[in-house]
């Protein structure tokens, strides 16, 4: 009787299982605490199973506790590994920002404590707290002014401090000229060159063995913006990338696969989209729609918000201000 109901249960809820290998009994002892304390907290907090067998857990539930509860195990061995020591506190402060609250409401980010990930003008500090307070934020702007290096900062901390359950980092598969399906090699080789800036925002934050992990483990997810349809991403920060590159009905797509306590940043540049000239951009589109909407800030950033090199500024204003002129050559 007793695996006949949880037969039942496991078909009227989201069944999950999701494993973690340890790298040894010790690191394990430091996981579980004295009498396994802090994995009772953890079990009783997020409501789910966790078994231990040859220095790997096996976390068993419904979805969104093993979700939850996988990603503050993976935070805590990350602990575990800086420091060499696990203490209760530290367990509480996990569950703490863990904790679900309104399942509609806007997720909360922790300061960045980041190292280089700090705003360095007016204007990227305003769409840091943008980031921090709307559910839906549009950081727009020409190259150079950290749209995507902050927004990938301020994914990271939300994962770090518990405050969501995964990162998905998103690009439309579009370029200048090119299509997937003329480059060489597979499906991953095709897309590699389309993701790659997101790569470098990630391997300036966090050490790469740590990304590897997170990959592995799907807790990070690096993917072509075809591959959201049909999905909704509860817990979930998700950043779209060179967003003025999308469709009006690619962004409309890319909007509605958010879900439960999740945040998404959108970034884009206006004057460099790489549609054919007969379609319009989804980026602008979706400003000129939902600018003024609850939940949602448009933050525009400009060239003195560019921190590259000066050269790239000044090149920049060379091109603004030459923008309606002719060239004299072509007279």
């Amino acid at each position: 009787m007793g695996k006949a109901i949880e037969q039942h249960q496991r078909s009227t809820v989201a069944y999950m299982e999701k494993n973690i290998r340890l790298r040894d009994k010790e690191e394990a002892y430091a996981l579980f605490g004295e009498r396994d304390r802090h994995l009772k907290m953890i079990r009783g907090h997020f409501d789910v199973k966790i078994f231990a067998r040859d220095n790997t857990l096996r976390i068993a539930g419904e979805e969104q506790g093993v979700l939850d509860a996988y990603v503050a195990l993976l935070t805590l061995i990350e602990k575990i590994r800086k420091y060499g020591q696990l203490r209760t506190n530290d367990v509480e402060s996990a569950l703490l920002n863990s904790e679900p609250g309104d399942p509609d409401s806007n997720p909360q980010i922790a300061p960045l404590g980041l190292e280089g990930a700090k705003p360095l003008t007016p204007g990227q500090g305003s769409y840091i707290e943008a980031i921090k307070t709307a559910q839906v934020t549009f950081g727009v702007g020409p190259a150079g002014t950290g749209k995507t290096f902050l927004a990938t900062a301020m994914a990271v901390a939300a994962l770090i401090h518990g405050n969501v359950s995964k990162l998905v980092l998103v690009r439309p598969a579009v370029e200048a000229g090119e299509k997937l399906g003329f480059l060489p090699g597979g499906f991953q080789e095709k897309v590699n060159p389309y993701l790659r800036p997101i790569f470098d925002a990630l391997g300036a934050l966090l050490p790469m063995a740590q990304i590897q992990r997170y990959m592995e483990r799907d807790v990070i997810e690096i993917a072509p913006l075809a591959y959201m349809r049909g999905r909704t991403l509860d817990r979930a920060f998700i950043l779209l990338d060179e967003a003025q590159n999308t469709t009006p009905k690619q962004m409309l797509m890319f909007l509605t696969r958010i879900g439960k306590r999740s945040k998404a940043v959108i970034t884009g540049d206006l004057s460099q989209t790489d549609l054919p000239h007969n379609q319009k951009s989804g980026l602008s589109d979706v400003i000129w729609r939902l600018d003024g909407v609850e939940g949602v800030k448009v933050c525009r950033l400009g060239n003195g918000d560019i921190v590259r090199h000066e050269i790239v500024q000044r090149i920049l204003d060379a091109y603004e201000a030459t923008e309606k002129q002719t060239d004299p050559r072509e007279k």
